[in-house]
């Protein structure tokens, strides 16, 4: 957890997700202790009192960032039935394309990969994706939904970095389109892996 310590109050909490969309926004280096509490409307003091400094409350907002990050990837993951139809709902999953991903968007952030403790909550929310995918797509091989040959791990890791990449896509192009685009074209792959998993069976 992000700290239950940091969550006791109002202020703290509001601190920390003004923080959040801040860093959504700016980065590490545009989002200020000063931009953070005109946002939040709160004082110097009462930031200070809560948080050592703008590097321990942006420690917590990253936590919980990746916190929610997983929140909502599992609610997809962990619904009734087939693998490919869960996966379908993690990749089909209404997101604000156009702002990017909330941590993948971090760790394009120098200042944020140079700091150990924002950097953790960045692999390790990426290590728990690729591990959740792997333990879905498992679980659809031995049910028989995939062919032996069927590599869920490689696939899992495929599927983070095509969301990953199609953020960046759709970013530049300033266009949601090529994030749906490679959705859809992963979705018919893992489609094709079920026909022919079925065919060999």
């Amino acid at each position: 957890m992000y700290s239950a310590a940091m969550s006791g109050t109002d202020t703290a909490r509001k601190l920390i997700e003004t923080t959040q969309e801040l860093l959504w926004e700016r980065g590490y280096v545009g989002t200020s202790p000063r931009a953070i509490q005109q946002r939040a409307g709160v004082g110097q003091g009462s930031m200070y009192h809560h948080f050592g400094g703008k590097p321990d409350l942006a420690r917590a907002a990253v936590r919980k960032s990746a916190e929610e990050m997983r929140a909502a990837a599992d609610a997809d993951l962990s619904r009734e039935g087939m693998a490919r139809e869960r996966v379908r709902a993690y990749l089909s999953r209404e997101r604000a394309v156009l702002r990017g991903c909330r941590v993948g968007g971090l760790a394009q952030d120098p200042d944020v990969i140079a700091d150990p403790g924002l950097r953790a909550p960045l692999r390790e929310t990426f290590d728990w994706l690729r591990g959740r995918l792997t333990e879905v797509l498992e679980e659809g091989r031995a049910a028989g939904e995939f062919g032996p040959g069927f590599d869920p791990a490689a696939t899992a890791a495929t599927i983070v970095a095509v969301v990953q990449g199609g953020y960046v896509l759709a970013r530049s192009a300033d266009d949601p389109g090529p994030f749906h685009q490679a959705a859809d074209g992963l979705l018919r792959l893992l489609d094709a892996s079920v026909t022919s998993g079925r065919g060999a069976s």
